[in-house]
């Protein structure tokens, strides 16, 4: 499909900015048919939003945001929070198209960058278009127009989908120059891991960030508690481990990781209540990262686990836009990942949830189990440490197959599914019901939940570009855009 035929599935967006016409606009086919409550009966206008919380579960298929709701319910006797909105009427609720400039299948640089400067760009750039121009981010926009600024993720902080608020770079693997950029532009919390990204024993050009970001102003945090310190509206950066913060399951069972490290629901807390000091407002990434992570290497407790880190997560926006009218709240993911589901299990199914309700036994990810496995490890080896992790007893044939997987001599035949992970996926899937179609990303139409101010112009079926308009709109930003 040609660009231009891309754009004339939407409205226009250089119109859209120059003339402010949000009077006119409903995003999706069916406008006020989904979730709709009392509180969508107020038409919002140009500037009545003063805050925006945009929520990424990163890599999220449908399949994991109805097991974990499913999980929540059988063991610890509530539903998901995200679930909850629904049930409650909250939310108006759709269907969202990610595709990219160049595939139907994005990745997560395009996928961020599409809300983050309402463009479809090509896989692995970041707010880079087709003719190598930068294209000014919603951050960036937001600086200007005096409004504060946050990237909170349990990734590292200059990882593809907060760079997509935030940085121009042709190539999203270039985090050492997007560290620089949000340096240059002094957007005013970031908080997650990527300490490595900032340590000039780490950096190719041997700079210090973090004397770097100190010397700017801002308060500088590496632990939980240094995070806490902080007060006021003092610019904070804080990054919590070398890379990818800790998976969520490996976190609440090590008493170390969680003295040091903030969950990404504290992360966000200390956002929120430090953003919304500013007068004029803010704009606030907020991303569950390693949900994706999880589902590349079948790992159904990282998944799961992760997933209700982003939950609560979702509790701590809802609670601090209670009772207020000017601030947004948007809930979706970027693209599905792995398409995993509880599975029948049994003649009747019935199986089915008491097998998927070992998974909240689980003590560790299959990534940290791994770990401590190699190609030399014995058949009872591999199912001692299988059982101590999930606390499992897998067959001796199943043990042997991850043992020729993890000397790299398994090879199933959707061969993507050879790695260990993705046997140790398997294996736990014939025991759990929970299983997994492949381990990339996929075409899925994602989630998309809004409350408060502006959730009325939500439908049925958005594209992914216009929420970067509709975010604009709504806070009054569109001449600092359009310029």
């Amino acid at each position: 499909m040609s660009q231009s035929k891309k754009q004339s599935s939407s409205f226009n967006r250089r119109d859209f900015l120059k003339t402010g016409a949000l009077s006119g606009l409903f995003l999706g086919s069916g406008a006020f048919l989904n979730g709709c409550s009392s509180q969508t009966t107020k038409k919002t206008k140009p500037g009545d939003v003063k805050n925006i919380i945009f929520l990424v579960s990163d890599g999220m298929s449908t399949g994991t945001l109805t097991a974990t709701d499913q999980l929540l319910r059988a063991r610890y006797d509530r539903p998901s929070h995200w679930i909850s909105l629904y049930e409650q009427g909250r939310v108006n609720r759709g269907l969202m198209d990610m595709t990219s400039a160049t595939s139907v299948v994005t990745d997560s640089a395009a996928a961020a960058c599409s809300w983050g400067c309402g463009r479809r760009m090509i896989n692995g750039r970041v707010n880079i278009d087709e003719n190598d121009q930068p294209v000014k981010p919603i951050l960036k926009i937001c600086k200007e127009a005096g409004k504060s600024t946050g990237l909170v993720t349990t990734a590292t902080v200059t990882h593809a989908t907060p760079a997509g608020f935030a940085a121009n770079v042709i190539d999203r693997g270039d985090e050492q120059t997007i560290a620089l950029q949000y340096l240059d532009r002094e957007y005013d919390v970031i908080l997650g891991g990527g300490a490595r990204h900032m340590d000039s024993n780490r950096r190719e050009d041997g700079r210090d960030l973090f004397a770097e970001f100190a010397s700017a102003g801002y308060h500088v945090a590496k632990t939980k508690s240094e995070m806490e310190a902080h007060q006021g509206r003092q610019k904070l950066l804080g990054t919590f481990y070398s890379g990818h913060l800790p998976y969520n399951i490996d976190h609440i069972h090590s008493e170390d990781y969680l003295n040091t490290i903030p969950t990404l629901a504290e992360m966000t807390e200390k956002a929120l209540s430090t953003l919304s000091l500013n007068p004029e407002g803010f704009i606030v990434q907020i991303e569950g990262a390693r949900v994706d992570h999880a589902a590349h290497s079948n790992d159904v407790s990282g998944l799961i686990y992760d997933q209700i880190a982003f939950d609560d997560a979702v509790a701590a926006a809802v609670a601090f836009a209670e009772n207020r009218d000017d601030t947004l709240i948007i809930i979706t993911t970027d693209h599905g990942n792995a398409n995993p589901a509880l599975n029948g299990a049994g003649p009747y199914y019935n199986s089915s949830a008491d097998m998927f309700s070992q998974v909240a036994d689980f003590k560790q990810s299959t990534g940290w189990l791994l770990h401590q496995l190699n190609e030399n490890s014995s058949v009872s080896q591999i199912r001692e440490m299988v059982e101590h992790v999930t606390t499992l007893q897998i067959k001796a044939q199943e043990a042997e197959y991850l043992q020729r997987a993890l000397a790299g001599r398994y090879q199933a035949i959707y061969s993507p599914m050879s790695g260990a992970s993705q046997v140790m996926g398997q294996i736990l899937a014939n025991y759990t019901a929970f299983n997994w179609v492949g381990d990339a990303h996929t075409s899925d139409y994602v989630e998309l939940a809004a409350m408060g101010a502006g959730q009325e112009y939500i439908g049925a079926f958005t594209r992914n570009t216009d929420l970067f308009d509709l975010m604009v709109e709504l806070t009054g930003m569109h001449a600092y855009a359009a310029s």
